[in-house]
């Protein structure tokens, strides 16, 4: 199994962090996005939108950070416990990774993209959805430890990396007290794997 992305991706740790909970051996290929690797002819014929990660797990091939933890999980997760069986509890885990792919990425990440690689970006807007999502967030987990189900599942896998990379995006955590619990439980789990700009600080 290998996993092309880069060590400072957010998405790419997504799938760094489930591989690490299901104890799945890879090799992880770096795909230097900093000099413009992805969009490179070699990287596109693996990925023809040119974004990492990629998963390659024998004959399967996929991209898109959501479709990949959906993909593990199924495959490789016998007790469903990270995406449940359940219909009901399996629609308000994918609502999350929904979120991930959307309000979080067009906010928290892209406004980080901007200050680590200089994308232009509609800063404001991008501040201002991140904003958003960070209020939702710590209202949602007031009261309860993780998003879903009282236990950690694809919704916190999908959602964690870009929030707790809030501040290479010049955006505060210091407003979201839930927020900040939340990362920390996370942290806390026995496979956790660290990257720069999420360290565990405990």
């Amino acid at each position: 199994m290998i996993l092309h992305g880069h060590p400072l991706s957010g998405n790419t740790h997504k799938v760094r962090l489930l591989l690490a909970a299901l104890a799945l051996k890879h090799e992880e290929r770096v795909v230097d996005v900093t000099i413009g690797a992805h969009k490179k002819p070699d990287f596109l014929a693996l990925n023809p939108r040119g974004q990492i990660p990629v998963l390659d797990d024998g004959e399967a091939r996929l991209h898109d950070a959501q479709a990949i933890l959906v993909y593990l999980a199924r495959k490789y997760d016998r007790a469903s416990t990270w995406l449940p069986n359940d219909p009901h509890e399996q629609g308000r885990v994918t609502e999350w990774l929904s979120l991930a792919a959307n309000e979080i990425h067009n906010g928290l990440h892209v406004a980080r993209m901007h200050f680590l690689l200089g994308v232009p970006i509609a800063l404001d807007q991008a501040t201002a959805i991140a904003q958003s999502s960070l209020t939702l967030l710590d209202a949602h987990l007031a009261d309860r430890p993780f998003l879903e189900l009282g236990r950690p599942t694809l919704a916190d896998l999908a959602c964690f990396p870009c929030v707790g990379l809030a501040p290479g995006a010049k955006i505060s955590l210091e407003g979201y007290a839930n927020v900040r619990r939340w990362i920390t439980r996370i942290q806390a789990l026995p496979f956790y794997v660290a990257m720069p700009g999420l360290e565990v600080t405990r």
